[in-house]
């Protein structure tokens, strides 16, 4: 068994996060018992996100920007790109019971690798909710008027309440909700159908805003399709949501063709209902810029469905509180599923850099907050330029997901199964990381129009190219050895769980791993809080290793130390944070400049300054940051240095322990001989020191013994009754020792009892010319439960001795009673007890400084059975005091 290191701290999750009901197992995977929903309760909660109106906004916005034609072969292409994408997500995801992020640490990009993709879910989930939120204060400003800000906040406050409890809310409002959606959804274009099909031809031959239309069927243009799709492969991220779900399906258990036609279609299949929404879009759109609406307002689906409800219903109002309806329940249906994805993603992200966990509720809040204000910031009117960049990215993250389960596994390329747990993981796999940076790299120099139009054009399909030639040429390169940094133990794989040692939690196997540090069992959460082990597990395989490990083939030594100092830590720390803020400004002056060119030059001069500003402050703090890291590891040094210190501490005192235990065992089996052997050999003394009394006390009787020998009779009865005392004495110290010593306790009348001890030796001390003094309480009671045999013989052995050791004065016996306690005090006149005596006083065969009077008679077994007993009643042993000015003794 390996040597603990660090001393584990019970870690006290708080109600949010202790209560899976909250959790809905964030941060770690699906438990096998926890896959109890029915396959069609969970696809028909899956298949609720695709209510969201977005694909409507989407599908009018480039039809209203690139034309019909464009704008379908877009959705075509796009939504079959998003299923071959999705397909082995939902698979794997479903199968292992992991949420997108775990999914995506096994599948290629590592421990800490999977950070930045968590970062871009979360994104995706805030831009996504803040859009959907849009369309709703939208709807209701044009059904009741009421002002876009509160609509805002109204749009976000009312999704919290339904996301706080997980799934199990999530999936019941869906159910409850989705007849009302369908129906709404649904019957307008039959009404339209029926009652204005022309518009349907009018569709079809659409050019665009601004364009005029040259024949029945719009032209097509393959640069406008590569824009058009590019805003629709954003939405591939929309596969992460649907998998948060699908890993609550049972573990185990081949369901029929209609339920696996639900999963499907809850899972990537979403795009095979999601499309015809976007067709719907497309030409709700195009209706609505048809009877007047302002183009700017057209591809809003409060417009469109307003438009769309007025063919159902004559009266304005009633279409316009229709739309309301719909849109309401589509955006919430949607917004639950954007603002739970959110929160496990944001758990995700931060629990890897802080190295804490406050809940997913907490990181819900945030997600609402941070949607909240682009919503105010106006990120509706930037729809397609924020979906361009982002699909890119997105399409590098998951493509490359795809190509690792779809390509690398099968190949053996990389191994089976996912594994998510820091402790099993390297912090990077370059399989996953090198794969998404160099698609995403090559496809934003696209982006910007460095390959030319056509290439700008196309960049996500090249993202989408990339990713599956570089996720398997880099696997193959590098043997897939970077995608476990150590295996599971099997042994564990036949418990039902296993308890962590930190959290005192117990989890299935899957969810556990061994840690060296603790050298106990560790749950994945614990394992991912944990600030102090220093990945102690695997050393070669944690980021600094890596790192030092990739600097090694590159640079030389000298350069190396010069990076680990402390000044070429700053430095690369900031060029970090300049190339992040350079970043930031360039994509703001981009989009700037875009929509209005003719602000360009003052808006760069004033990014500038903005960026400088934000340089020196970035410096600052940095500084700051790299002397707090410095401080910690030093911090953290010395607690190792007293850690190790104190465990060695505590190794010696166990060892001092042990051997004290077994001297302890070796003392207590040597007194047990000693009491058997004195027992056994009381046993062979009594039967002829019997005879010897016996015959003893004859001759006493008998008067034919001449009186010359009667005092050696005499001598021969006393001594054998003094060898009967010692017998006596040693059987009651062995039986006492052995604890075989019987107590009885029973009622008796103490004042009765204390009259016949004080009458007894009164007379003994009257006979050897003593005062005898005696006093009592008044509040003593009557009757007590005592052993009234053990008490006589404590006392008598007490007042014995005092007699016995007093020449000349006093004998005193005091009974005082207090708080129900009664204390006895006998104390005398006599010689007393010497300071050297006193330590040794109960110890057996001890007698002071009677041992140098060989005729004062006693054993020097009294006073060792009178504490024996006096513990062995539950009293507190007898306590001799010897005073300094005064000659005599005292025993409490």
């Amino acid at each position: 068994m390996a040597r603990q290191r660090i001393i584990p701290i019970r870690r006290e999750y708080n109600r949010w996060v202790a209560d899976q009901t909250l959790e809905d197992y964030a941060l770690r995977f699906t438990a096998k018992s926890a896959r109890r929903f029915s396959n069609d309760r969970i696809s028909q909660t899956a298949i609720g996100a695709i209510s969201f109106l977005a694909l409507e906004a989407i599908g009018g916005s480039i039809t209203l920007s690139f034309g019909t034609t464009n704008a379908l072969i877009a959705i075509l292409v796009a939504s079959i790109a998003i299923l071959a994408i999705g397909v082995p997500i939902s698979r794997y995801a479903t199968r292992h019971g992991v949420d997108v992020d775990l999914l995506t640490r096994g599948a290629g990009f590592g421990y800490i690798g999977s950070t930045v993709t968590s970062l871009i879910y979360a994104s995706f989930t805030f831009i996504l909710f803040a859009i959907e939120a849009s369309i709703m204060a939208s709807a209701l400003q044009l059904a009741f008027g009421l002002p876009l800000w509160i609509g805002y906040i109204i749009s976000a406050i009312a999704v919290i309440p339904l996301v706080t409890h997980g799934i199990r809310m999530i999936s019941r409002f869906q159910l409850l909700t989705q007849p009302v959606w369908i129906v709404l959804n649904i019957l307008p274009f039959i009404f339209i159908a029926f009652i204005d099909w022309e518009k349907f031809d009018l569709w079809r031959a659409f050019e665009g805003v601004g364009v005029q239309s040259t024949g029945s069927v719009a032209a097509f243009d393959i640069a406008k399709f590569g824009a058009a799709s590019a805003v629709i492969l954003a939405l591939m991220t929309q596969i992460g949501e649907q998998v948060d779900f699908l890993r609550f399906l049972p573990a185990e258990g081949a369901p029929k063709w209609r339920q696996k036609l639900g999963i499907f279609l809850a899972g990537a299949g979403w795009v095979v209902m999601g499309a015809p929404k976007l067709i719907a879009g497309s030409f709700l759109a195009f209706l609505a810029l048809s009877v007047g609406v302002a183009p700017e307002h057209a591809s809003e689906p409060g417009y469109m469905y307003a438009v769309a409800f007025g063919y159902m219903v004559p009266n304005e109002v009633l279409a316009l509180l229709m739309m309301a309806v719909f849109v309401v329940v589509s955006q919430l249906k949607i917004n639950v599923m954007n603002a739970y994805a959110g929160s496990l993603a944001w758990s995700n992200f931060f629990s890897r850099l802080t190295h804490s966990h406050p809940g997913r509720v907490v990181w819900l809040l945030f997600n609402v907050a941070i949607a909240l204000l682009l919503m105010e910031l106006g990120i509706y009117r930037l729809l397609e330029e924020t979906l361009g960049i982002f699909s890119i990215i997105a399409m590098s993250w998951l493509c490359t997901i795809s190509a690792d389960l779809f390509i690398n596994k099968p190949l053996g390329l990389a191994p089976q199964g996912i594994e998510f747990k820091r402790a099993h993981l390297y912090d990077i796999n370059p399989v996953g990381v090198g794969s998404m940076l160099l698609a995403t790299t090559i496809a934003l120099i696209a982006h910007f129009g460095a390959f030319g139009e056509m290439a700008a054009a196309l960049a996500p399909y090249i993202a989408l190219v990339v990713c599956l030639v570089a996720a398997p040429t880099i696997a193959w390169a590098t043997k897939g050895k970077y995608y476990l940094a150590r295996k599971p133990r099997k042994a564990w794989q036949s418990r039902p769980s296993v308890t962590c040692s930190i959290c005192e939690h117990p989890f299935e196997p899957e969810d556990m791993a061994w840690c060296p540090a603790y050298a106990a069992p560790i749950c994945s959460l614990c394992c991912s809080l944990d600030a102090r082990c220093h990945d102690m597990c695997k050393p070669h395989a944690h980021f600094r290793a890596q790192t030092h490990a990739v600097a090694a083939t590159v640079l030389p030594e000298w350069a190396i130390a010069k990076l680990q100092s402390r000044v070429g830590r700053y430095g690369v720390s900031m060029a970090l944070a300049l190339l992040f803020l350079s970043g930031v400004m360039g994509l703001i002056y981009y989009f700037a400049s875009r929509t209005a060119p003719d602000t360009a030059d003052v808006v760069g001069g004033t990014l500038l300054v903005v960026f400088f500003v934000l340089a020196v402050t970035a410096g600052v703090l940095t500084w700051f940051l790299v002397l707090a890291h410095d401080s910690r590891l030093v911090a953290e040094e010395e607690s190792s240095r007293q850690n190790t210190l104190l465990l060695k501490e505590i190794d010696a005192h166990g060892r001092t322990d042990a051997e004290l235990q077994r001297a302890k065992e070796k003392a207590e089996a040597a007194n047990q001989a000693k009491s058997r052997y004195v027992v056994g050999l009381s046993h062979e003394l009594r039967t002829p020191l019997n005879a010897v009394m016996g015959y003893a006390q004859i001759l006493e009787r008998d008067a034919a013994v001449p009186e010359n020998r009667r005092g050696s009779v005499q001598v021969i009865r006393r001594s054998a009754e003094h060898l009967s005392g010692l017998i006596d004495g040693l059987l009651d110290i062995s039986k006492i020792e052995a604890g075989r010593l019987q107590v009885y306790s029973n009622e008796i009348n103490i004042q009765d009892f204390l009259d016949q001890i004080v009458d007894m030796f009164r007379l003994q001390a009257q006979a050897k010319g003593l005062e005898f003094r005696h006093s009592r309480a008044k509040g003593l009671p009557v009757y007590v439960r005592t052993d009234e045999k053990r008490l006589r013989q404590i006392l008598v052995n007490l007042l014995s001795n005092a007699i016995k050791f007093t020449a000349a004065g006093y004998v005193r016996f005091d009974v005082g009673y207090r708080m129900q306690v009664a204390s006895f005090v006998v104390e005398d006149s006599g010689s007393g007890i010497g300071p050297d005596d006193i330590e040794h006083i109960f110890e057996p065969f001890v007698r002071g400084e009677a041992e140098k009077n060989r005729f004062t008679p006693g054993l020097g077994l009294g006073l060792t059975i009178t504490k024996l007993l006096t513990e062995t009643l539950g009293a507190r042993s007898p306590c001799p005091r010897k005073s300094a000015s005064v000659r005599g003794s005292r025993r409490d």
